[in-house]
């Protein structure tokens, strides 16, 4: 007679009440639910990144609309594709790290950059706008991969702020108040320079703050965690 499986993962939900408790990927495995969304939400992401070359290649080939940004126009414009490289990248760094160490983070994570991703998509398609007047190009020859490969820069994909958003999310999902204060920095310095490089419209950048946070609540609510 087979001895049934004993199930000694603690609900993800439970994490909540005892932030001194840390949910392992050892322990999250073992739950149904989680290896679940966990396969789902990977599968989901990875189909809808490469879509994003075609996706990514219409919305630069078509007519948008050119704001009157009375913000950005005070803002002398300047190559600051380096810092915003490093900045971006150190702060994933340090995102990766923490989803090994906690998977609650790992899997709202993956679930509200996949809704991020969507999100952006939506309003990319129904607001059409053309790049800010002085754009310098953004060159992050790692992202420029889901656009088409590492020579292609998109210049089209406005509304709402892709970098803004990315960093606030990060923001939102770490634990530690060392991390909380690390991210929310870069979020800041982020939807700075891009606005200096004169890549997004102000718009662009305060939606994604807005968006950003409905986006993680969804998340969170998908997920359980």
């Amino acid at each position: 007679m087979q001895t049934p499986e004993v199930n000694t993962y603690v609900p993800i939900a439970e994490v909540k009440k005892n932030e001194m408790q840390i949910l392992t990927w050892d322990e999250a495995w073992r739950n149904k639910s989680f290896r679940i969304k966990t396969i789902v939400g990977g599968m989901l992401l990875v189909m809808l990144l490469a879509l994003f070359p075609l996706f990514f290649s219409y919305v630069e080939k078509r007519q948008g609309i050119q704001l009157n940004d009375f913000i950005l126009q005070q803002i002398p414009v300047a190559d600051v594709s380096m810092i915003t490289f490093i900045i971006i990248w150190s702060v994933s760094i340090l995102l990766l790290i923490r989803c090994v160490q906690r998977a609650d983070i790992f899997l709202v994570m993956l679930w509200s950059f996949l809704f991020l991703c969507l999100a952006r998509v939506l309003t990319i398609t129904l607001v059409p706008l053309s790049p800010p007047e002085g754009l310098i190009v953004l060159k992050d020859p790692l992202t420029s991969i889901f656009y088409g490969g590492a020579d292609k820069f998109i210049t089209k994909d406005l509304f709402f702020s892709g970098h803004t958003s990315i960093q606030f999310l990060i923001f939102l999902s770490v634990k530690k108040k060392i991390d909380k204060i690390i991210t929310l920095t870069a979020t800041i310095a982020v939807a700075c320079l891009v606005l200096i490089q004169h890549v997004h419209y102000t718009i662009d950048v305060l939606a994604a703050f807005i968006f950003t946070y409905i986006i993680y609540r969804m998340g969170k609510l998908v997920t359980g965690c």
